[in-house]
């Protein structure tokens, strides 16, 4: 059995299930992102079925257990979709764009609910304060993640002076010569990953670099690279990948910081602005 055949197979399956059983295959379906990671305890509570229905429910599929049901579900996720499989997979059905906009909006809806519940509050002012901390911020993210990168490079800089983009391949090696432990890394990476990203995260953490990791889920090759972690969803019914979520926590990172420090960020702003007006940087009106 495929790792991929999974929820092929337990849809296919629905029909001759008992009706506790397709409540967990109901739930499996609709959470496939989260359902995966929970134990065999935490699944029978959220299906509203016993622990021991869902052991049962594994065996019925021809799994050895719910921890062999498990991996695969774990696995499936991590499978590589190419861009042209995934939008192959995504137009099927409704090419209307009124209806487009309504999918995706209510899908980013979604994105956000879940990553505001897979990221701990402790985790994240944690991770603030180690940006606040650090000596030097390097920014790592390559293509389509380049846009998160710059954004929160742009910020961070203009506050704290002392945040670095890279998002250029050939340069990674001069940008990250003397790095440090009292430097922190910030790698971004979403499916797909691009191998760049994983070498540049897993040099700098054997280097002692303290190391932040901005990803999709749990089983990203990026995961075990970071100290400290923010796992934000990003999936639509698209061959793209939707930035709501990770955008939406980068914005949470600088409001965040900026408040913290709001003394030492204040006093940086009014400096700023008043070289922007000497250089006529803004559109006024006049």
């Amino acid at each position: 059995m495929s790792d991929m055949d999974v929820f092929a197979k337990i849809s296919r399956e629905q029909a001759s299930l008992s009706k506790s059983h397709k409540k967990i295959a109901r739930y499996l379906i609709e959470h496939r992102e989260a359902a995966p990671f929970l134990t065999a305890s935490r699944l029978a509570q959220n299906a509203e079925v016993g622990e021991a229905t869902v052991i049962r429910f594994a065996t019925v599929l021809g799994y050895r257990g719910y921890p062999d049901l498990q991996r695969h579900l774990q696995e499936a996720l991590q499978k590589k979709l190419t861009s042209a499989e995934v939008l192959k997979r995504t137009t099927q059905g409704t090419e209307k764009s009124k209806e487009t906009i309504r999918e995706v909006l209510t899908d980013d809806i979604h994105n956000l609910n879940t990553t505001m519940e897979q990221i701990s509050p402790e985790e994240f002012e944690a991770i603030v304060m180690d940006l606040i901390q650090a000596k030097r911020i390097y920014i790592v993210a390559y293509r389509s993640a380049a846009s998160i990168g710059s954004y929160l490079a742009f910020y961070l800089d203009l506050v704290l002076q002392n945040t670095e983009l890279i998002e250029e391949a050939d340069g990674v090696s001069e940008h990250l010569l003397d790095i440090t432990e009292e430097d922190v890394v910030l790698g971004l990476g979403f499916a797909r990953y691009t191998k760049r990203t994983v070498e540049v995260m897993k040099y700098v953490k054997a280097r002692g670099a303290n190391t932040i990791v901005m990803t999709d889920h749990l089983l990203s090759p990026l995961y075990p690279y970071g100290n400290k972690h923010l796992i934000t969803a990003t999936e639509i019914n698209s061959f793209i990948d939707s930035f709501a979520a990770p955008m939406s926590v980068a914005s949470a990172l600088i409001t965040a910081l900026t408040r913290s420090e709001h003394k030492k960020v204040a006093k940086r702003l009014e400096e700023l602005e008043t070289l922007w007006e000497t250089f006529d940087v803004f559109y006024d009106g006049k």
